[in-house]
């Protein structure tokens, strides 16, 4: 009886460590390089931690620029809340007009474009020295400030975050005073403006990142 239960433990000991070398590399990847948050209560604990992650990423030699861009998207993409975004963009005229698979394709869509335009903007980080000032409260949720400092330069950057099931979330970012969502809203509108809801769909694919 002893022996099968020490045999019983060594077979357990045995599937789980199987289990764990069949872990997905880019998960173990992203362990690696991901933020430590010891507050998920705290937003501005929330995008310095990721800051300092991305940076981190964009400083490393070890990594090409492919595995760079997908372990950044698999950092921020949790804190991003794509789905305001899109209805945000569309704005309270267009949204309601979409199908629910419309919708949905929308938003994917969207939210592909958006992360491929955050790559772009954060790629262009070199020595630049991240500033986040305290978050301000506000009734849809808090507004945090952040300045890129460098020798020559000083970029404004304001993050707008609301609570989804108790996360912080990004709904919207100005750079320069210049609110991503509304650029696009406006890019929406001309192009709903002379055509359908299915011409926006094509043509998201083809927009040019704000």
């Amino acid at each position: 009886m002893k022996r099968c239960l020490f045999i019983l433990l060594i077979l357990l000991a045995a599937i789980q460590t199987a289990g764990a070398n069949d872990k997905d590399p880019n998960e173990l990847l992203l362990a690696k390089w991901d933020a430590v948050i010891e507050d998920p209560n705290d937003p501005n604990e929330l995008l310095q931690a990721k800051w300092d992650a991305v940076t981190k990423v964009l400083q490393s030699e070890d990594l090409d620029q492919n595995v760079k861009e997908k372990i950044i998207d698999k950092i921020i993409s949790p804190i991003f809340d794509f789905s305001l975004m899109g209805k945000l963009a569309l704005g309270r005229t267009h949204w309601p007009k979409l199908t629910q698979p419309q919708r949905e394709k929308f938003t994917l869509l969207f939210a592909k474009r958006l992360k491929d335009s955050y790559r772009e903007k954060i790629s262009l980080y070199t020595d630049e020295k991240a500033l986040l000032k305290p978050a301000i409260q506000n009734k849809k949720g808090v507004f945090i400030p952040m300045q890129l400092l460098s020798v020559d330069r000083k970029i404004d950057i304001l993050y707008k975050l609301r609570k989804v099931d108790k996360c912080w979330k990004v709904y919207d970012v100005e750079i320069q005073g210049v609110s991503i969502v509304l650029t696009y809203r406006s890019q929406f509108n001309d192009i709903l403006r002379k055509g359908t809801v299915e011409d926006i769909l094509s043509k998201l694919e083809k927009l040019p990142t704000p």
